[in-house]
């Protein structure tokens, strides 16, 4: 196996730890102790990693050239009616994931930005492979789709009817399994996709200064 692949699939799955278990922290800092009495917050792996979700879909995909990627851990469980912020709680723990994903991309960017030059190459590309991953999940997972967390932002901020709606488009999608929703976003991606990557790579070069082309990241 490719080592830079093997190491990307790695950070893809702490990455992916990390951010179910900022949920939990976040769930726990408003009143709700349900990720700790089930012992999930921990960045140790065993307890999040689904099997199929953590680590064959990401290695097929890679491997697979499919020109997308798409991942989950066992989401760390939540009793929203323990939280202290009735309207503003479930918003808090879901943004939680996506901001850990940010927090992880701004300091290995920074790293990037200020090391440029300095520290070896190798170790430049590394970090801009933990950049990338993390800008990927945190943006991914704010698209305001059913059940990523963008949804239940969305959920905070919208009127009773409109949330209807978006609770009725996310019944369909898990009472139709992960193959139906990997094929929706399959198909998301294949005509959206090269927006959403564009959107990246621009997020990627603001946060380090460096294209994640001249890292050769991307071809």
């Amino acid at each position: 196996m490719d080592p830079t692949t093997l190491f990307f699939l790695i950070v893809l799955i702490f990455s992916i730890i990390i951010h179910e278990v900022s949920h939990g922290f976040a769930a726990e800092y408003l009143g709700d102790p349900t990720a700790r009495l089930a012992g999930r917050l921990t960045l140790n792996p065993i307890p999040h990693i689904d099997p199929l979700g953590s680590i064959i879909i990401p290695a097929l995909l890679v491997f697979g050239n499919f020109g997308f990627l798409f991942g989950w851990a066992k989401p760390v469980p939540y009793n929203p009616y323990n939280l202290r912020n009735r309207k503003w709680g479930e918003a808090i723990v879901a943004a939680a994931g996506p901001g850990s994903n940010l927090l992880l991309a701004l300091l290995f960017g920074t790293i990037i930005r200020f090391g440029f030059g300095t520290l070896s190459s190798t170790f430049i590309q590394l970090a801009g492979i933990i950049v990338f991953v993390n800008v990927l999940l945190a943006f991914f997972n704010l698209l305001p789709i059913p059940p990523l967390d963008g949804s239940k932002l969305l959920k905070a901020i919208l009127p009773y009817k409109a949330n209807l709606t978006l609770q009725k488009i996310e019944s369909v999608l898990v009472s139709g399994g992960m193959l139906l929703m990997i094929l929706f976003f399959y198909l998301l991606f294949s005509v959206f996709g090269g927006i959403f990557l564009s959107f990246l790579m621009f997020i990627f070069s603001l946060i380090t200064g460096v294209s994640p082309v001249a890292l050769g990241l991307i071809g």
